[in-house]
């Protein structure tokens, strides 16, 4: 049994459903702290031919509260629409246009205002969009210790499931120690996002954009490479 363990982002870039659809459990961490100017309520699209951030408005709260205890701005419903309406305008030259836009449209118009129950619901209608397998699993209903901290609060996920190895982005290389997860008996991986190119009309390539960004220029057929073969696990 292989898992990952993520916070959950807003249509995050590719390299999180590389993550996804390399393990055989995809935990994501609802009972964290919520994080200012970090991807849970963000991400970046190709407007003009430079990267441009949407947010998800947050109604005004504790800076101390869990991502599940965030709620989206009472003006969410209006804000949503001026959304759609930028990404409309920034994509509607794009040769998967026509197929991805309601997707965006399911995943910006639910009906739910809880922060980490709308980003989840977007994490599942993208990952069932790309045919992933992976069971999506959240982190408060695993029966461990839930105040613990960084790599002993992943390990302890792992015992819980029952897993021989532990997938993780090549940015936590610093975080986590392959002795103290051998020592459990689990095998520490790394993924990195290799450094492919795709056309965005006819501008200089951005990468990791938003998945959303990816969806808009790749077939169905090319993103499956991109899912299966761009990357490197180390």
């Amino acid at each position: 049994m292989k898992i990952a363990v993520m916070q959950p982002y807003f249509m995050p870039y590719i390299g999180y459903f590389q993550l996804m659809n390399a393990v055989d459990e995809f935990i994501v961490y609802d009972n964290i702290k919520f994080t200012k100017k970090g991807w849970i309520n963000r991400n970046r699209i190709l407007v003009h031919g430079s990267d441009a951030f949407v947010t998800l408005p947050l109604k005004k709260d504790s800076d101390f509260l869990d991502v599940r205890e965030r709620c989206l701005s009472e003006e969410w419903k209006e804000e949503s629409k001026k959304i759609m309406k930028r990404i409309e305008e920034a994509y509607r030259q794009a040769p998967q246009f026509k197929l991805v836009y309601p997707l965006a449209e399911k995943i910006m118009l639910e009906e739910e205002n809880n922060l980490f129950k709308f980003i989840f619901n977007s994490i599942t209608t993208l990952k069932n969009y790309l045919l992933i397998q992976t069971p999506l699993v959240i982190s408060s209903g695993i029966p461990i210790n839930h105040q613990l901290k960084a790599e002993e609060k992943v390990l302890a996920l792992c015992k819980a499931k029952k897993a021989n190895a532990y997938l993780n982005p090549i940015g936590g290389v610093e975080l986590y120690s392959r002795e103290n997860f051998k020592g459990e008996g689990i095998e520490l991986q790394f993924i990195k996002t290799n450094d492919f190119k795709y056309v965005q009309f006819e501008n200089d390539f951005i990468p990791f954009l938003s998945i959303l960004d990816v969806l808009m220029f790749n077939s169905p057929e090319k993103i499956n490479e991109y899912l299966t073969k761009e990357f490197t696990l180390m």
